[in-house]
């Protein structure tokens, strides 16, 4: 049976540009001065998870304690580095299928929104020249709650007027996917089948995605 569709919520990073990169560098330049390696591995653990979230696993990875002061001042370092390094995107690190699809679903009448736990959301999308293309953007300076919790994809269906049944979500994370489905929403994984089994479907990219599909959910 095919769902009436009538909005998508996107996650940012990982599924419309890719800044999960400028992160692991300011995670890691955080590390190096606190005296430790953070591998790529490690940064695994922390796509979808909230800024100070990250940071609890990127201390406990390093085997560093640090006071509540200290753990503001830290995450504020590691914030600053990653505004420097986004404030230089362009519309050429949009990812692919990206634009297709938003110009697709706006011409079906289909609401979009970015759903992120990124504070820097506005940064991002005014740098790739994309903000006009979502009619609502929640981001993690209107949640108090991180994924998994589905309170930024609740907030992005409520701010679209929709109900989340009628809403499908595209994520990179697991944390993410599991927010959708506490949510109640239909997902779609954007990368790893593996990682990313508990969405309804999974795709490489957007370029593999159709509107019949997301119907289909």
């Amino acid at each position: 049976m095919t769902m009436e569709l009538k909005g998508c919520i996107f996650d940012l990073d990982g599924v419309i540009v890719d800044t999960a990169k400028y992160h692991f560098m300011a995670w890691r330049r955080l590390a190096k001065e606190l005296g430790f390696v953070f591998t790529l591995e490690d940064n695994e653990a922390l796509k979808g998870v909230s800024r100070m979230a990250s940071l609890e696993i990127l201390l406990r990875t390093g085997g560093v304690t640090v006071t509540d002061k200290e753990k503001e001042q830290l995450a504020a370092r590691k914030n600053g580095w990653y505004v420097e390094f986004i404030s230089g995107m362009t519309p050429n690190e949009i990812l692919p299928g990206c634009i297709r699809l938003l110009k697709a679903l706006r011409k079906e009448g289909i609401l979009t929104a970015i759903g992120s736990a990124s504070r820097n959301a506005g940064t991002i999308l005014d740098g790739i020249r994309l903000r006009e293309m979502f009619d609502v953007i929640v981001d993690g300076n209107k949640i108090d709650k991180a994924k998994p919790d589905p309170e930024v994809f609740l907030k992005g269906a409520e701010e679209m007027g929709l109900a989340p049944s009628s809403c499908v979500v595209f994520e990179d994370a697991q944390a993410g996917i599991e927010a959708a489905i506490a949510g109640g929403m239909r997902c779609v994984g954007v990368g790893n089948p593996y990682l990313l089994s508990r969405a309804d479907i999974v795709i490489p990219d957007l370029r593999k995605i159709t509107i019949t599909q997301l119907r289909n959910l």
